[in-house]
């Protein structure tokens, strides 16, 4: 499993790349489990009140959380690129700009 990790403005967000052959979560909306490879992570927007406070850039931004939409894919490279654009665009919706964000994949290593 491969760790897309996106960090701006004093904040991180990680998402979760299942590989061919690892068992990815299932629940209500998950993709075909024929797919050799599955995204998952938060998806969040900013809103006026209410929600989670996060700081960002040293200012209070509240935040709302969707269910995580997982979705498959056929190659690595497009799962990567969809991770990548994902993590990116949760960022700009708190009003973050999408070119500040620094994009990190991490090989994750299961517990032997």
């Amino acid at each position: 499993m491969l760790l897309v990790r996106g960090s701006a403005g004093g904040t991180t967000l990680t998402g979760t790349l299942y590989e061919r052959g690892e068992d990815a979560p299932s629940f209500r909306g998950a993709p075909d489990e024929a797919a050799p490879y599955v995204w998952v992570c938060d998806e969040f927007y900013a809103v006026d009140s209410g929600g989670s406070v996060q700081e960002v850039d040293g200012e209070e931004v509240h935040v709302a959380f969707e269910s995580p939409m997982p979705r498959g894919f056929e190659t690595r490279e497009t799962a990567l690129e969809a991770a990548r654009e994902h993590v990116r665009t949760q960022f700009a919706r708190i009003g973050v700009d999408e070119d500040d964000v620094e994009i990190e994949v991490v090989q994750e290593h299961e517990a032997e």
